[in-house]
């Protein structure tokens, strides 16, 4: 990761935003491979089971916030594909992810996010806002989406 972040930003930031989307997609295609049972060795666990309930009740808007959480991506991840969210829909939640992700790593890094959200310093509380702002929009965006195709179905 740091010789990552040693390179020009713009890079940087490809580079760990391509190696996002690959591993996310990876895991939504592993859960979404034991969902059809190809792979079907083991149940999924409570913990999968839970976050693919919740993936599949709020949809995009859990994918993109996992990105700010540290431990539940791979989780959630895995839910969207066990839960049979589309690839479409998995989408509009994966890609604003891996760019806040990807933003996140190529700057300042997990750690320093953290650390600046917990003191309280104005870089901390504009990344803090920023990226609440952004999920709030998201989650309107997707009940908006979904009160619109259930009225539609009406």
């Amino acid at each position: 990761m740091a010789e990552i972040r040693s390179w020009p930003w713009a890079w940087a930031w490809l580079a760990l935003f391509a190696i996002v989307l690959l591993r996310a997609g990876a895991t939504y295609g592993i859960g979404r491979l034991v969902a059809t049972g190809v792979l079907r060795r083991r149940e999924p666990g409570p913990r999968l089971r839970a976050a693919a309930e919740r993936v599949d009740r709020w949809g995009p808007p859990v994918v993109t916030a996992s990105f700010l959480t540290v431990g539940a991506q791979t989780v959630v991840n895995a839910g969207a594909g066990l839960a049979g969210m589309t690839w479409p829909r998995y989408l509009v939640g994966l890609v604003p992810g891996a760019a806040l992700w990807a933003t996140v790593w190529s700057t300042i890094g997990a750690g320093a996010f953290l650390v600046a959200l917990r003191t309280g310093s104005e870089r901390g509380e504009a990344v803090a806002v920023g990226c609440v702002a952004l999920v709030l929009v998201a989650v309107v965006a997707a009940l908006a989406s979904r009160r619109r195709r259930g009225s539609l179905e009406a």
